[in-house]
């Protein structure tokens, strides 16, 4: 099993920064896919961002070029950078983790593991 634990989420006021961290423990080799996703009140869940482990990232086009994705795969970590906050980007934001490993030679997990989530709030 795989557990994630995020933690950095916060009030902030428009135009402000957050840094969200996610640390991954259990039974891992190796993760393929870590990032982040959120969900609004009354919407579903949206990506965020995401890196893989090669460090390719992908970053939903409401964020891109104020949130940075980044890794520590040694520390089976991943954070996510938020600049220029708007009142849209609040949300509860979850730590999810793809294609996990458990040890060297085994396969990709099938399952999609995801943190307690971590409430974002962007309010003046």
């Amino acid at each position: 099993q795989v557990q994630l634990v995020e933690s950095g989420g916060g009030l902030v006021q428009p135009g402000g920064s957050l840094r969200l961290s996610c640390a991954a423990s259990g039974r891992i080799f190796s993760i393929n896919v870590m990032g982040w996703y959120r969900q609004a009140p009354g919407k579903q869940r949206e990506l965020v961002a995401v890196s893989t482990d090669g460090g390719s990232t992908n970053y939903a086009d409401s964020v891109k070029g104020r949130f940075t994705v980044s890794r520590d795969n040694a520390k089976n970590m991943v954070y996510l950078q938020m600049n220029s906050l708007k009142p849209e980007d609040t949300a509860v934001y979850y730590c999810n983790a793809q294609g996990v490993r458990s040890f060297r030679y085994a396969s990709r997990s099938e399952n999609a593991y995801w943190g307690q989530g971590t409430q974002v709030t962007v309010s003046s």
